[in-house]
């Protein structure tokens, strides 16, 4: 028998007046704790607060992008995009089955972009990288490969202690060839050439 209820019986055993007193007691420690204002206090000691994630810094950022970069193009190199779909936040998920997702990627995959490129650079930010609402981050940028630069603009949702996947547009840019040297720089040295 609960402690509790053992120290109940004994009060009713002993004495209707201090049984009276318990039960008083019980109910305003019970009003007490139904109280909203006081409830929704121990809601808010108790849980953490919805606050915003703030922005990862430069490595993190990197990595969340390489490893996005990686994951599509395995996915769009084996033809099967479920690993990305189950890496993913629960809104990707629930938006985007695997056959959504090779329809998404097939522009990419059928001019046979090579992704893996992305991995040798670090991305440019076409804006600061911010936090949406619910906890969304969002990133714009590019990879300034040659011919090719790939532009991407990403959203990561912050869900169970990690970012994940919540967003993801990647897409192929003809970069402008280089510029040429300024006037007075002196052209670079020719060797003879031997026979």
């Amino acid at each position: 028998m609960p402690r509790f209820l053992f120290f109940l019986g004994n009060a009713m055993r002993t004495s209707r007046s201090s049984f009276a007193i318990i039960c008083a007691i019980a109910t305003a420690l019970s009003s007490v704790a139904a109280s909203p204002a006081l409830a929704q206090q121990a809601a808010q000691s108790t849980t953490p607060p919805i606050a915003m994630q703030p922005v990862p810094g430069d490595l993190e950022l990197a990595k969340l992008i390489w490893s996005t970069m990686a994951a599509v193009d395995h996915a769009n190199l084996a033809g099967n995009y479920s690993v990305l779909r189950d890496i993913a936040a629960p809104g990707f998920q629930i938006n985007n089955d695997s056959a959504a997702l090779a329809n998404i990627f097939a522009n990419i995959r059928t001019s046979r972009l090579d992704l893996s490129n992305t991995l040798l650079l670090a991305p440019t930010y076409a804006e600061a990288p911010r936090i949406l609402p619910d906890n969304v981050l969002q990133l714009k940028g590019f990879f300034g490969l040659r011919p090719s630069a790939i532009l991407f603009q990403l959203q990561f949702q912050w869900f169970q202690g990690r970012w994940r996947l919540y967003g993801v547009s990647i897409s192929p840019a003809t970069m402008a060839p280089s510029m040429p040297a300024p006037a007075g720089t002196p052209a670079p040295e020719q060797r003879p050439r031997r026979n």
